[in-house]
């Protein structure tokens, strides 16, 4: 009896010295760490890029430059050579444009008839006085009237100017002068340079004169 408690007591320390053995050791293991959870990421906003504008385009618009010549003249004979021109003169001779090739002219077709031609008479003979140095040749030519009706005319006015008598409208209707004042000024290369339909005051004479009179300044 005693032999089987002494067996048992025995067993009993065992397991019980076992026991603390096993939880010691368990007490000296390292506890895991708990599984890391990763950061859910914010989710990501894209800024808003604006989209390139186009920069707008200059209006291109034509801005008209300034032109260094004339309008264009309703006169057909403005820039061509001279027709032909011979008329019987005031004087008794014959007046003949080419005679004056190389010099500047002006010529006007003309008639006593007409008021805005008469007005022009002391304008053109001051003119003609003016730059008569400057080589400028000034001829008037009568249209459909006699030497009778025109030389009393010029003489009251002391012309000193050339006069013609275009008897039968021949030489106007040639220059296409169908009305009456028309003046036309003739460089010494017998271009004709301007025209013009009068009755013209001497603002509009002296711009003619310019057209053929190059390097002199022309006064009104």
């Amino acid at each position: 009896m005693r032999t089987f408690v002494a067996i048992s007591l025995g067993l009993l320390v065992g397991v019980a010295a076992a026991l603390g053995l096993a939880v010691a050791v368990y007490s000296l293991v390292p506890a895991a760490p708990p599984p890391s959870v990763a950061p859910t990421p914010a989710p990501t906003v894209a800024a808003a890029t604006p989209s390139p504008t186009a920069a707008p385009t200059p209006s291109t618009s034509t801005v008209p430059s300034p032109s260094a010549t004339r309008s264009p003249s309703p006169f057909p004979l403005v820039g061509s050579a001279t027709p032909p021109m011979v008329a019987a003169g005031l004087d008794g001779g014959t007046l003949d444009l080419a005679a004056y090739r190389g010099k500047p002219v002006w010529i006007v077709f003309t008639g006593t008839y007409c008021p805005p031609c008469r007005d022009e008479y002391p304008l053109m003979n001051g003119f003609a006085v003016r730059y008569a140095e400057a080589g400028l040749v000034v001829l008037a030519v009568h249209v459909k009237e006699d030497a009778a009706t025109v030389r009393p005319f010029v003489e009251s006015l002391d012309v000193t100017f050339p006069v013609g008598l275009d008897g039968d409208g021949s030489q106007a209707r040639a220059w296409d002068a169908v009305a009456l004042p028309v003046h036309y000024w003739i460089d010494a290369a017998g271009i004709v340079q301007d025209a013009a339909l009068g009755g013209l005051g001497p603002d509009q004479m002296a711009r003619g004169l310019a057209t053929i009179l190059p390097g002199v300044t022309i006064g009104e």
